[in-house]
């Protein structure tokens, strides 16, 4: 129960949630009018905040009554985390009880200065809502202009970019997209797609991604002074489930703040059938998403872990502890951080 009120009915279908974000100025506000101006996009509610004591990006929206909420101002990452779990009860609730249409997605747009991944947490953290709504993806808008530089002065702009499952290229009508650019959003975050913003019609792009990303298991990474890199590690057989959440959960009990990001693919050895789909962002494990089959032809298990300021080892040795076999890092260059 929150706000002294009945927790709402669940939907009949978990709703897709997409959370878009990017640092100040990339973007976020003019891809949201763009998206609310699309037919397909009628039925989803787009929440909106703001750092600051006047909220102004929401009347810069044009769109029907009741689409568009404004959080209470102040920053998504940080003091309002509690606000963004009431405001969604709000909104479940108005949806069951018929104060609002039935709509059937939802989208957070961040303060330019927020952090993803507590407001990920946030979403998995209460029961309530993880088993009402389904993260579709995390989307961060980059500046094509301004992006590179940034991403060197901000690290609240290289955590955006480090936990996307799709980054996209704004501002590209003004200047090429450099690559210098596109190799350091390959180095930060190896798991996403990078597209410029116009490529697919808008509403695609929040929910276009779909979750969770098949890792990428053979790739170079390059770490930059801020300390964030990626590691792709191979299982070298299968693990039983008690053994991974040991591994895993140690890991986030441990080093959760650095743990910015994982994802893989995973066959257990006390489970037949297809793998699991894994997906954690710093202390929080979602529950595994159990697929049919192998989705190609490579039926390895396979995790990619972005972090910062942890070293592989330690990851490593989490691992290889409670199994016959150690994981092992594959074609993975971490350089100097």
């Amino acid at each position: 129960m929150r706000l002294g009120l009945p927790t709402p009915s669940l939907p009949t279908s978990r709703l897709p949630i997409s959370v878009l974000t990017g640092f100040l100025g990339s973007g976020k506000t003019s891809l949201l009018a763009r998206v609310l101006a699309d037919p397909d996009f009628a039925d989803t509610v787009v929440m909106i905040n703001e750092f600051g004591t006047i909220g102004l990006d929401h009347l810069l929206l044009e769109a029907a009554d009741g689409a568009v909420v404004a959080m209470p101002s102040g920053c998504l990452c940080c003091v309002l985390r509690q606000d963004l779990a009431d405001t969604l009860y709000g909104l479940l609730r108005r949806r069951a009880s018929g104060d609002l249409p039935p709509f059937r997605r939802i989208v957070v747009e961040t303060s330019g200065l927020a952090e993803p991944a507590p407001i990920l947490s946030t979403l998995s953290a209460d029961a309530f809502l993880e088993q009402a709504l389904a993260l579709n993806s995390v989307v961060t808008m980059i500046d094509a202009v301004a992006g590179l530089d940034t991403l060197d002065r901000f690290t609240e702009a290289r955590e955006q970019a480090a936990l996307a499952d799709r980054l996209l290229i704004s501002k590209t009508d003004l200047a090429p997209t450099p690559t210098a650019l596109l190799d350091r959003l390959a180095a930060l975050n190896p798991l996403a797609t990078i597209d410029p913003s116009t490529t697919l019609p808008p509403s695609q792009n929040l929910f276009g991604a779909g979750r969770p990303a098949l890792p990428r298991t053979r790739f170079t990474v390059t770490s930059h002074t801020e300390g964030i890199h990626a590691l792709a590690i191979i299982l070298d057989r299968p693990m039983t489930r008690l053994g991974f959440a040991i591994a895993l959960g140690g890991l986030a009990q441990a080093h959760g703040a650095d743990l910015l990001r994982v994802k893989g693919l995973v066959a257990f050895a006390d489970r037949a059938g297809g793998p699991a789909a894994i997906h954690a962002v710093q202390h929080t494990m979602y529950p595994p998403e159990w697929l049919p089959d192998w989705p190609d032809a490579d039926r390895r298990s396979r995790l990619v872990f972005i972090v910062r300021d942890l070293d592989d080892t330690t990851i490593l040795d989490r691992f290889a502890a409670g199994e016959p076999r150690p994981a092992h890092s594959e074609e993975t260059v971490t350089g100097e951080n």
